[in-house]
């Protein structure tokens, strides 16, 4: 019910909004560009000095004198003068109109509307790509966990209802608790209906033990799950999609950082572990005449390598004397 009046007034806004002509939103801006520069609540008669029953021949009347006093010629210098009077001549020419007058006089005695519709926010504002997109985002995240929220509230009716009947099965119409443990049937949800023979068929079936006061749904493998209104996913904007990509990335971001100081700690590890079997080797080498320890070929170049690399320069290449 909730679900069909929600959408039966979004229904109702998209058809008033809809409704708004190209005159009316014309309408809609001098409106608000006359409180704007004349203050609040002015409207075309005020702004002329007529009265709303005015003939057309007193409202031209009283634009060609409000004419002669906005006359930019007559005032040289003022600001924003050529709009005041560019405004004061559609304003007459709408009152002096049949159509004009009459879309007006609508407004002016039941109001003007506050919400205009989309497309004429959109044509007035005129919203760049990055406003647009942060708008949709707002709004399917907000649509979202209304959604989330209309579940989980159907979730926690549908616990309720389980653990209800199956109290009322175990512990029958006066609802009496009974001590000890008592395995029943509740029906899961769907509903019933009639098979091919016309007789009543019931809903999915599910296993439940009553002990007590507590409620569990029987595994098929044994194992019992304690039923209630906990088990039901809690609405969060954490789980809208915008806000699960952002950490689902932050996640990733992290993990890898993560893991690539783990491989420099490893290398490290690897590079100590390597100098320290060189020196060992290179204790065990044999002594030359000279005194000099001498290490195996493969070793000595292994020592030189890892030498160079701990010390963290390049070696150079031997020149030759002349």
């Amino acid at each position: 019910m909730r679900r069909f009046l929600f959408f039966s007034f979004l229904a109702i806004l998209a058809t008033v909004a809809l409704a708004w002509t190209k005159e009316d939103y014309e309408v809609f801006d001098l409106v608000s560009a006359l409180e704007a520069a004349e203050g609040k609540g002015t409207t075309f008669y005020s702004y002329l000095d007529v009265p709303s029953t005015a003939s057309v021949a007193q409202i031209q009347k009283a634009y060609r004198k409000k004419s002669l006093q906005l006359h930019p010629d007559k005032n040289p210098g003022v600001p924003k003068i050529q709009e005041k009077f560019a405004r004061l001549g559609v304003i007459a020419n709408i009152l002096r109109t049949p159509d004009g007058r009459e879309r007006y006089d609508f407004f002016y005695k039941n109001g003007v509307p506050k919400w205009r519709g989309t497309g004429y926010y959109y044509s007035r504002f005129r919203p760049g790509l990055g406003t647009v997109l942060v708008f949709l985002i707002i709004l399917t995240s907000g649509l979202q966990y209304v959604v989330q929220r209309m579940n989980y509230s159907r979730d926690v009716e549908r616990i309720e209802r389980i653990i209800r009947d199956a109290r009322l099965s175990a512990w029958g119409q006066k609802m009496v608790p009974v001590e000890g443990r008592r395995k029943v049937k509740v029906n899961l949800g769907g509903g019933s209906r009639l098979n091919e023979e016309g007789n009543v068929v019931p809903g999915r079936m599910i296993d439940i033990i009553v002990e007590n006061d507590e409620v569990y749904i029987l595994d098929p493998s044994g194992e019992l799950h304690l039923l209630d209104t906990d088990s039901a996913i809690s609405p969060a904007v954490s789980r809208t999609w915008f806000v699960a990509l952002l950490i689902g990335a932050f996640r990733r971001v992290t993990g890898r950082q993560t893991d690539r100081q783990d491989d420099d700690e490893k290398s490290e590890e690897e590079e100590i572990q390597l100098a320290t079997d060189v020196s060992d080797s290179s204790s065990s080498g044999r002594v030359t005449p000279s005194g000099a320890s001498e290490v195996e070929g493969p070793t000595s170049l292994k020592a030189g390598h890892v030498a160079a690399a701990k010390a963290g320069g390049r070696r150079r290449k031997a020149v030759k004397k002349r």
